[in-house]
């Protein structure tokens, strides 16, 4: 599945990109927990697949350098093709409506009119989210690039939706993080099920 999704990219696959062996003295950067890079090529669905089809499972780290080795290699938006995207989840965490911990959430949404500018705040949102900088971070399921020809996107994934609390606090840091100046909004996954251009219920 690594080689698969990575050609469809047309870089190297993830297994190429694992950090190299260093000596005992140069111990790996242990991270919090493990994630799993997904990929999906929205392009090339098809005839009659559901959705979800494309999607791909791409690699999962633990590790400060092997994030490095993917991210420099893989797993920047400039290189996705048209109506791509990139996903990084909590390893276990599936980027769908469906998985039990997105069931009853939502997402944090920001366009992006500018590759550069995807580019950088997908890496601060990515370094945010394995650096655990967000107080609420058991609600966080991880964070979707898309590459699309009228206006990139980013949207970050959180658990539970109906606590407006919770999620205003997470929005407020995704908004610093990122250094966005025009409002972010978030949306209901229940909504956008039910209707394909969903209204925000909160901003920040």
């Amino acid at each position: 599945m690594a080689t698969e999704a990575a050609e469809e990219v047309n870089v190297p696959t993830a297994a190429a990109a694992e950090a190299p062996a260093t000596g005992a003295e140069k111990q790996p950067h242990k991270l919090e927990r493990k994630w799993t890079f997904w990929f999906d090529n929205q392009s090339k669905p098809k005839q009659g697949a559901a959705w979800g089809t494309t999607l791909r499972k791409v690699y999962t780290f633990d590790t400060v350098e092997e994030f490095w080795c993917l991210y420099d290699q893989i797993f920047k938006p400039s290189k996705l093709p048209g109506n791509a995207d990139f996903h990084l989840f909590k390893a276990g965490v599936e980027p769908k409506w469906e998985d039990p911990e997105c069931a009853n959430g939502g997402k944090w949404s920001v366009p992006c009119n500018k590759k550069t500018n995807l580019e950088n705040m997908w890496l601060e949102t990515l370094m945010a989210l394995i650096g655990e900088q967000f107080d609420d971070v058991d609600e966080i399921c991880g964070v979707v690039a898309s590459v699309r020809q009228r206006q990139d996107k980013l949207a970050l994934w959180t658990k539970t939706a109906t606590n407006e609390a919770v999620q205003m606090g997470i929005g407020r840091k995704w908004k610093e993080i990122i250094d966005a100046n025009d409002k972010i909004t978030y949306s209901f996954h229940d909504d956008s099920r039910r209707e394909r251009s969903a209204k925000g219920r909160y901003n920040v």
